[in-house]
């Protein structure tokens, strides 16, 4: 999370680092290729740097709105603080602006095209220096500057509107990105706690089926000591597996469906001929990855609510891996009556959870009937490890 947060803080920098090159170097590019094209013009650096200079005074009332501003709206949520500063700020800007009026601007275009260097000596220094204004343009006589610009004009209004252009782009920016920041801690968050219910999980699947296999365990003993053995293995690699294999983001689709089939199996010693489990969970054993404890949440509730003991009950559980994805399926009758024992983190909290391992990449497809109820689960492999 600190590696996200860092990079959109790189990410937002380059934005504006490429966005004020871009108005610096425009202009340079801009007259160089006005220059090349048209014989009449003449590069005069003296216009670059009369534009870089204006563009210094939008550039340090982007850094004032920027470090300044902007924290009093998105960190400290001061709306009338950061309006009244932004105010502020526009009104010295603008101020500024209207006051400071350059008396010697540059030269119209057509002047500077009547100008036309004599010598290469005098054509590197045109390149600084502006040509002589015509007689008709120069100052009064005992007056070095030109006759001042009205207090508002067209240049006013336009410094105006880049001023506020550029302010909004600021905020834009940075909302964009703190939007990007907060969803992603939100994310944590969520997995976080989906992670913690995770846990809950492999330490509360449900316990009245560790009680009731250990039972039928104690029963078997001395009716078959055989069977007593294996449910005991059984249920050995059913807890290890939970304890130790389930801690990674992922793991191998063989070990989880090697899961599914001992659990099924300790379940059916519970029950009767009456509850018919129709099992079809091959065996792989290809490297391929998944999420730990995905399926059993869907199996776990399956068996919770699609058990009577007063009918006929039927669960079924297929498991169909493919290339690139695997298909889980888990189907059982309803009891009529829900059976009030704790365990499964619900149909909701999987989709969260698959949301934040797929997002929209998995197919999750419940089938509600008034006597039914059905899961289809449709996953990608997990490339590697998370």
């Amino acid at each position: 999370m600190t590696l996200r947060i860092k990079s959109h803080k790189n990410g937002e920098f380059w934005v504006y680092f490429l966005v004020w090159l871009f108005m610096f170097a425009s202009p340079l590019f801009s007259l160089t290729a006005h220059a090349s094209m048209d014989n009449n013009v003449v590069f005069y650096w003296a216009d670059i740097f009369h534009i870089w200079i204006s563009l210094c005074f939008f550039l340090a009332a982007f850094l004032i709105h920027n470090f300044l501003l902007t924290p009093m709206l998105f960190k400290r949520e001061n709306w009338k603080g950061y309006l009244a500063a932004t105010l502020v700020l526009i009104c010295a800007f603008q101020t500024y602006q209207c006051s400071h009026k350059p008396a010697d601007m540059p030269p119209p275009a057509e002047f500077r095209q009547m100008a036309s260097p004599s010598s290469a000596a005098d054509n590197d220094k045109d390149m600084f220096q502006r040509p002589p204004m015509p007689p008709n343009m120069q100052p009064p006589a005992g007056k070095g500057l030109m006759p001042v610009r009205p207090p508002m004009d067209a240049h006013d209004i336009m410094a105006f509107t880049i001023l506020i252009l550029m302010l909004g782009l600021n905020l834009g920016v940075k909302y964009f990105f703190l939007s990007l920041k907060r969803r992603e801690e939100l994310e944590t968050l969520e997995k976080t706690r989906l992670e913690q219910q995770l846990e809950y999980l492999k330490y509360q699947i449900n316990p009245h089926f560790f009680m009731n296999t250990l039972n039928n365990i104690h029963a078997l003993v001395d009716v078959n000591p055989e069977q007593a053995k294996m449910s005991i293995l059984k249920l050995s690699k059913l807890m290890r597996y939970m304890l130790y294999d389930s801690n990674n983001g992922s793991v191998t689709l063989e070990k989880e469906l090697a899961f599914l089939r001992n659990y099924v199996e300790l379940m059916k010693m519970r029950y009767s001929e009456k509850v018919h489990i129709d099992v079809q969970i091959p065996t792989d054993e290809s490297s391929r990855l998944v999420p730990p404890l995905l399926f059993i949440s869907f199996v776990e509730n399956a068996f919770k609510h699609g058990v009577s003991y007063v009918k006929d009950s039927r669960i079924k559980i297929s498991v169909e891996p493919g290339e690139d994805s695997v298909k889980f399926y888990c189907g059982n009758t309803k009891a009529g009556t829900l059976n009030e024992q704790p365990g499964g983190i619900g149909l909701e909290n999987s989709r969260k959870r698959l949301d934040l391992i797929y997002r929209t990449d998995y197919t999750l497809t419940v089938a509600d009937s008034e006597d039914t109820y059905e899961v289809t689960l449709i996953i990608p492999y997990i490339e590697k490890e998370q």
